[in-house]
């Protein structure tokens, strides 16, 4: 198997401010609810916290080099909301804009295009505590304004923005199983804090529209997994397409057709909140392209009265997993790419996340041969190429993660990056992994083995 990719393919890497800037109480920055949930023992893995994470805030120009080494020239990065407006609202933190300022400026001039995340999960503390957070219905225009700074302070050399990621991990993590903050346990609260993320996001794209430099792209990240059906079985294909409904169509549908999936609207019934129509208008083609993050995929079945959408997933036996204990399924983002394409015909793909945990093991100079990451890679990578040789419109693949970073409540102990950073002395060491990834982006081939090819020139640990 050989396969190549066309010229117009993006490769990239992502990375998330929380998880790797650290300077936690530095140059004016507020307090986000991440800085709190981290800091209330037994909330995170090993007592881990963002306080210094990767100290990106000052090792920055070095991240920027690793990415030129391994032959990236898009990187996708969030800026954290407190960093810039410590309060959530009201005065602009300058020293904290100015570092995005120089982060932005430092990868252009390195000729690596930016893709920027206005929201990666770090609201300000204050509006949590103050507001309610994204249960607030004030919250969507709070968040416009923010998001407003920074497409007059960054538009200019910005292209590719999203407005948030993964909003349905907000949710779920956040307001339904409460281990991400704000730690509450409430399915009907959840539902309300789904729908002002949607209107967040709308708010946000119609700003950003309306705005001097608002001639770029912008969407938002939508994670979601493929749902193979058990059967063959029509009561099981229903299912699983349920499935598909309630988990990318959840948010995926507001942002293309202006309203919920008929199927999650005619079995939550009154726990769905209702769009205004001026709401529906602006939501209603709000994304410019589609921004995947993909991890894994599930098989389901049909369950009478299994819950509102009478259906649950089912063990995957045989499927090796990765160190989360995600099923590997490459096949599932062959399929799931299909499947976006048929329901959101007309909007370009990009892979916005897609990447493993594994037991790493470095060897004493700290660099880790990780075959098994560079096999979840290749495959993956393989099924970008079969979707795009069936025809589906995709147009780049960003790595998560550049960095072995804090990844979130898990703590340092799971690592997805194809750099390893060792978070006590804050070295960088490219892995094979990156040796291997480094050269696809150089070459654009795709080989059949997973063993590790000659390093290209300038990529190296």
């Amino acid at each position: 198997m050989l396969k190549t990719f066309p010229e117009f393919f993006r490769f990239g890497a992502a990375t998330a401010a929380f998880q790797i800037e650290g300077a936690a109480r530095e140059d004016g920055k507020g307090a986000s609810i991440w800085d709190v949930f981290c800091a209330t023992a037994g909330r995170t893995a090993g007592g881990d916290t963002g306080d210094v994470a990767c100290d990106h805030y000052h090792r920055w120009r070095e991240d920027i080099e690793l990415l030129r080494r391994l032959n990236l020239r898009d990187y996708r990065l969030s800026i954290s909301w407190p960093r810039v407006l410590p309060h959530g609202r009201g005065r602009i933190n300058e020293r904290g804009l100015g570092f995005y300022d120089r982060l932005i400026d430092g990868l252009c001039d390195a000729g690596i295009e930016p893709l920027v995340t206005v929201y990666h999960w770090d609201l300000p503390d204050d509006l949590q505590r103050e507001l309610g957070g994204w249960a607030c219905d004030d919250l969507p225009a709070i968040f416009a304004d923010y998001a407003g700074v920074l497409f007059d302070r960054l538009g200019d050399r910005v292209r590719m923005w999203l407005t948030m990621n993964e909003p349905w991990v907000v949710v779920d993590a956040g307001y339904i199983h409460g281990v991400h903050p704000p730690g509450i346990r409430d399915r009907r609260m959840g539902y309300v804090a789904a729908h002002n993320l949607l209107r967040g996001h709308a708010y946000a794209v119609a700003r950003y529209r309306g705005s001097r430099h608002g001639n770029g792209r912008i969407s938002f990240a939508l994670n979601t997994s493929y749902s193979f059906a058990a059967s063959d079985s029509p009561a099981d294909q229903a299912a699983a397409q349920r499935a598909m409904l309630g988990f990318g169509g959840w948010f995926g549908d507001p942002a293309v057709f202006g309203a919920y999936p008929a199927a999650l609207r005619n079995r939550l019934g009154g726990l769905l909140p209702s769009f205004s129509e001026g709401d529906a208008r602006l939501l209603r083609g709000s994304m410019d392209y589609i921004a995947l993050n993909y991890y894994t995929s599930d098989v389901v079945r049909h369950v009478p009265g299994g819950g509102a959408m009478e259906l649950e997933k089912l063990p995957q036996a045989g499927v090796a997993t990765t160190a989360m204990g995600w099923p590997i399924r490459p096949d599932g983002l062959r399929e799931l790419l299909g499947w976006l394409a048929t329901r959101y015909a007309g909007l370009p793909i990009y892979i916005t996340e897609n990447g493993a945990a594994f037991e790493d093991r470095p060897d004493v100079r700290g660099f880790v041969q990780d075959e098994a990451r560079i096999a979840y890679l290749r495959e993956h990578l393989a099924a970008v190429a079969d979707a795009l040789a069936a025809g589906v419109d995709v147009r780049g693949y960003y790595v998560w993660s550049l960095l072995d970073n804090l990844e979130w409540a898990e703590g340092f102990a799971k690592r997805f990056g194809i750099v390893r950073c060792d978070h006590k002395t804050q070295k960088r060491t490219i892995k094979a992994s990156g040796r291997w990834y480094g050269r696809l982006a150089a070459t654009r081939r795709l080989e059949a083995n997973n063993s590790l090819p000659a390093v290209s020139k300038g990529v190296s640990s």
